[in-house]
């Protein structure tokens, strides 16, 4: 089953992205977003190769992508979301998780599949953000999550700039 786009909706592309929040190889988890309905959905897409250090150690017979970097791949879709809905690109606005719960892990991610992100506003604030996470690889569940997040500056967070 294959994701369909809807052109109607605004997309991004990792050039984008990279003006949209400050994660950078080898953290970077997403590669595009589509399907962006301002406040309130859209899904990332990850294409998850075997060049990614994780999984030189996780596991090296039988390469599994770590279910928290799923769980942070969900978070940057939303962080792009957030950015979008916000028309903060470009700004220095960091993004926190607050909270994950309800975390299932049902399938294994491996390196060939590409990992549909759909993310999904709960709830959002100007700071606080919270959103119910699915991640798919051909239409089928493979992990989910609910996770609150906080907006914030370098210098809100205590970062020294």
């Amino acid at each position: 089953m294959t994701l369909a786009i809807d052109p109607e909706l605004k997309q991004v592309d990792i050039l984008q992205i990279k003006r949209m929040i400050p994660h950078r190889y080898p953290f970077l988890m997403i590669d595009k977003v589509v399907n962006i309905a301002a406040n309130a959905s859209a899904v990332g897409i990850k294409n998850v190769t075997v060049n990614e250090p994780h999984f030189d150690g996780h596991f090296p017979v039988r390469p599994v992508m770590p279910g928290v970097l799923i769980i942070e791949a969900m978070a940057q879709t939303a962080a792009v979301l957030v950015v979008e809905t916000l028309d903060l690109m470009d700004s220095d606005r960091l993004v926190y998780f607050m909270s994950i719960e309800g975390a299932k892990f049902r399938q294994p991610v491996v390196p060939g599949d590409q990992l549909e992100l759909h993310v999904e506003v709960i709830r959002g604030k100007s700071k606080v953000w919270k959103f119910n996470g699915t991640a798919k690889i051909d239409g089928r569940i493979c992990a989910e999550a609910v996770f609150t997040a906080m907006i914030m500056s370098p210098e809100e967070a205590g970062a020294k700039v």
